[in-house]
């Protein structure tokens, strides 16, 4: 067995609207199907869905920083730092706070949170892990 790629993610959130607010209409993702009001599934293209979000209400409890589970989901935004750069500038006119951005080598990045706290990465991912498929991705400073 080999898995070719990843089929997709499902998030718990609290409640639909609010998140499908912050992937559709911010992030802009399409959304592509409902199930039960308690599901929204979104594609990016290639996929009937990449990310579902699974309602759990206003009572869900939030993961601790040291519970197993989900660090983080990374969303590709372009191929360049200018493609980082807009999306930057995009995501700051609409009031969403940049926690950090990071310089891995083998991508650049910018970390948000969606509304219930579950950490977004979003990154510009050069050719250059390409030559070199053993890079590891370092941490280092980005500004922009």
């Amino acid at each position: 067995m080999q898995i070719k790629s990843l089929g997709h993610v499902v998030l718990k959130v609290r409640s639909l609207e609010r998140s499908v607010a912050f992937y559709r209409d911010l992030l802009g993702m399409k959304e592509v199907a409902r199930h039960r009001g308690t599901m929204v599934f979104f594609s990016l293209g290639q996929n009937h869905h990449d990310l579902g979000l699974l309602q759990l209400g206003a009572q869900a409890e939030l993961p601790g920083p040291h519970s197993l589970g989900l660090y983080h989901v990374a969303f590709k935004v372009g191929d360049s730092l200018d493609e980082l750069r807009e999306c930057k500038a995009y995501l700051e006119r609409h009031g969403v706070v940049i926690l950090s951005s990071s310089d891995h080598g083998v991508s650049q990045s910018l970390y948000i949170k969606d509304p219930d706290g579950i950490e977004i990465e979003v990154d510009a991912d050069p050719v250059l892990w390409r030559d070199n498929p053993a890079a590891v991705a370092t941490v280092r400073p980005l500004n922009l």
